[in-house]
This record gives structure tokens, C-alpha cells and sequence, in this order.
């Protein structure tokens, strides 16, 4: 099991024997004081929420810091706590389980009875069970540990309620690229930490060009500028050249702001669906490839086009549920790359149908009505006399079959006595 780690701001621990690789750019580039650190300002700046706690009684009250990777979660925590003079102890929700919770705050008792504070700061604690997160609550309840918990998931699903009521939701908002910008230039200016002792020399569009491809996430853009810093070749002078090309290839694959399992998977099919149903077929195929170049699974994808299929087309073009089903189908046949192909091209089709949603609110209202007349009794015409004692008592009696009677159509009542009239399809919508 993972140990707790205690240590600077950096978490650095006394050196080892043997040589140890460089840390990456963006761990040593992390801010070692609230004035370094960039974004965040509505919760940082002058005035703002945790400026006013730490700088007022300094007392830090146990926080889930909720934002997308890389948006300054750790680096934030560990400032947090340094502020605030207190001991600070690192998990990691992957690593570690109840033994890990105990020995820390057992360790945090201790360092109480000396009037010591602690930080216990959990990463992803979206992954620590009901019983994991239960074996904190007392801790941060009787003020032995100030909880910081970071979680790139929505803490209302992902926390449970006990624990999320003794703490204060803070949302860290995506970087943006001028504050990305920022950070890189930071990065290529200074001698100590940075890359500037490389001597790079990176034209503006560049770097904005990182910052951009950075998707708000500062250690994307730390890394795409070392990885091309480092891989271009000295010149005479020393000096590095950076070009587009070795940007390009640095950047690698478009980082898209996208996890299978988590809330923006979810968040990225309810843009592909909406859009669809609005009829924007632009934006139907940017959401779509949002997915699929993120990694989503075309299955479920194709999954999500058929129900659209039905639900907001419906009869309105019965043609569209076909296309849906047929890429559904070459989709299992035929799997990524390709299934890209079929994926586009049913929902280039979709978005162009015509829509009605005249299905869904044909089944709701009848739905409605089978739960408030549940008990209604099927009509005896209705029924099948499969026994003597069934057609004695009337099962099947007045039943009219239609293809040998063309008045039953209107004539014979199919509804219970009490729904008699009802009207749930609109056809005209």
C-alpha cells in the first residue's frame, strides 16, 4: 500500500544513492507561492474566497477541489497548506485504502497534541468506496485534518453526502490559453527551473499554438514545449530553433478534453444528441468526432443514434431508424477506423430528417394512463377462450376479426371501458 508522503512543496524527498532523472518541466515549474500561481483568480485573487480565509484567522476549512486535469488541483492544495503553516499529507485514491486513512491520521493526532495542523489531501478521491470516505469522517468532523480532496468528477455523484457536508465545494475552471501562455513563458524565461539554460528561441504563433492545443490543461502544454525544446538540435551557437514541424510533432495526437468513464463522456453525447435533434449537422459531426477521436466507444455511439432515431424522428422519415440500425450493425462488423464512416454518414442523415418526437409523447401518454388504471380489466371481446370454461363465462364473445369484417375497425372497442375515446398518437405532429 501506498505510504502517506509528507515533505515540501514539492513533496521532494532527501536524495538517494545513484543518479535520479530530472523531474518533468511541469513538476519542477509548479508555483511555490499563491502570487505564482496562474488562474483560478475567483478563488485566489485579491479578495476572493480563499484569500480572505487563509489571510484572515488563517484557518483553512476542509475542501473538494472540483476541476478538469491540470487546472491546478495539487499545486493549489500544497500552497494551501503551506500558508497556513500545517503539516501536509498526500494520497492518492488509487494507491491507497483504509490502513493508508488510519496511519495519516493517526499521524495527524500526534502532530494536534504539539498544536500542529495538517492538510490531508486526497487525489481523486472520486475513487475512495463509501467505506473509505466514511473513515475520514469523523477526522475532519472533530478538526484533526483539514480535508482537501481533488476530483476531476461531479462531487454531488461521486462523494457521498456525510462527507461532502463537512467540506466546501471549490470549482477550478479550465486554463485558459492566455493563461497557458503564461505559464510557458514562464517556463521558457527561467534559467533554474525552466528551459531557458536550453536556449530556446520559439516565434509568438508558437507558443500560442501550444497554449491552444493545450485543451486548459497546463501540464499538456509544459510537456508539448519540453518535448520541443528538447528535441531540437543546438546550432552553432548553442541556441535551439523551434519550428512548426517539431511542434506539430511534439503536440502528437490533439489532446481532447475526454474520459470514457467520467461526467465529460457523457457530457460530449448529450452535445451529439442535442445537436442532431436541433438539426445542426455542423455541429452534429464536431460532436461526434469529439467522441470518437477521444476514444469513445462507436457502439455506444451508435447505440445513442438509434434511440435518436426513433425518439425524435420517429415516423416523421421510418427511413431513419433503418440508417441508425445498418450503422449500428456495420459498426460491430467493421469496428474503428472505418466505423467512422457509417457513424457520420447516419448522423449527417439524422440531423437532416425531419423531426417529430410525436412517438415519445404517444407512448408517455399512454404510459400515463396504464399506471392510473392498472387494475382496469381487459375487455372480455379482447380475450382468448383457450378453455370450455373461458368461452362460458364470455371470453371472446363479440370479438369481430378485421379482415373479415370492415366495420370492426370502428366498431369494436379495443380500449377498457374507462379510456373508451382516448387519442395518443398525434398523427399530424
Amino acid at each position: 500500500m501506498a505510504r502517506p508522503t509528507t515533505g515540501n512543496l514539492f513533496g521532494e524527498s532527501s536524495p538517494q544513492s545513484g543518479v535520479e532523472s530530472p523531474a518533468p518541466l511541469a513538476e519542477r515549474m509548479r508555483p511555490r507561492s499563491l502570487d505564482e500561481f496562474v488562474g483560478q483568480n475567483h478563488l485566489v485573487g485579491e479578495a476572493r474566497i480563499l484569500r480572505r480565509l487563509i489571510e484572515g484567522a488563517g484557518n483553512l476549512p476542509s475542501l473538494i477541489l472540483w476541476g478538469a486535469p491540470g487546472t491546478g488541483k495539487t499545486t493549489l492544495a500544497r500552497l494551501l497548506a503551506e500558508k497556513t503553516r500545517a503539516r501536509f499529507i498526500a494520497l492518492s485514491a488509487v494507491f491507497s485504502g483504509v490502513k493508508d486513512l488510519r496511519e495519516a491520521i493517526t499521524d495527524a493526532r500526534h502532530e494536534r497534541r504539539f498544536a500542529g495542523r495538517t492538510v490531508l489531501f486526497i487525489d481523486e478521491i472520486h475513487r475512495f468506496n463509501k467505506g473509505q470516505q466514511d473513515a475520514l469522517l469523523h477526522a475532519v468532523e472533530d478538526g484533526t485534518v483539514t480535508l482537501i480532496g481533488a476530483t476531476t468528477e461531479n462531487p454531488s455523484f461521486e462523494v457521498t453526502g456525510a462527507l461532502l457536508s463537512r467540506c466546501r465545494v471549490l470549482v477550478l475552471n479550465p486554463l485558459t490559453q492566455e493563461e497557458i501562455k503564461t505559464i510557458l513563458q514562464r517556463a521558457l524565461a527561467d534559467d533554474e527551473r525552466g528551459l531557458a539554460h536550453l536556449k530556446p528561441e520559439i516565434p509568438e504563433q508558437l507558443i500560442e499554438r501550444v497554449a491552444y492545443s493545450s485543451g486548459g490543461d497546463a501540464r499538456v502544454g509544459l510537456a508539448a514545449l519540453e518535448a520541443a525544446v528538447e528535441a531540437t538540435i543546438p546550432d552553432q551557437n548553442g541556441g535551439r530553433q523551434i519550428t512548426n514541424e517539431i511542434v506539430i510533432e511534439a503536440l502528437g495526437r490533439a489532446h481532447y478534453a475526454y474520459d470514457k468513464g467520467g461526467e465529460e463522456h457523457y457530457n460530449l453525447a448529450s452535445a451529439l444528441i442535442k445537436s442532431v435533434r436541433n438539426s445542426d449537422v455542423d455541429a452534429s459531426l464536431y460532436w461526434l468526432a469529439r467522441l470518437i477521436e477521444g476514444g469513445a466507444d462507436p457502439v455506444f455511439i451508435a447505440r445513442r443514434l438509434c434511440i435518436l432515431a426513433s425518439e425524435d424522428i420517429g415516423l416523421a422519415d421510418p427511413l431513419a431508424m433503418v440508417q441508425a440500425a445498418a450503422a449500428a450493425d456495420i459498426v460491430q462488423l467493421i469496428g474503428l477506423p472505418e466505423a467512422l464512416f457509417p457513424l457520420s454518414q447516419a448522423t449527417i442523415y439524422l440531423a437532416r430528417a425531419p423531426k417529430s418526437n410525436a412517438v415519445m409523447r404517444a407512448y408517455q401518454a399512454a404510459v400515463s394512463d396504464a399506471a392510473e388504471t392498472a387494475r382496469e380489466p381487459v375487455p372480455l371481446h379482447l380475450r382468448n377462450a383457450v378453455t370450455p370454461l373461458m368461452r362460458q363465462v364470455g371470453y371472446g364473445e363479440g370479438y369481430r376479426y378485421v379482415h373479415g369484417d370492415a366495420q370492426a375497425k370502428e366498431e369494436m372497442a379495443c380500449l377498457p371501458e374507462r379510456l373508451r375515446g382516448k387519442h395518443y398518437f398525434d398523427e399530424g405532429k
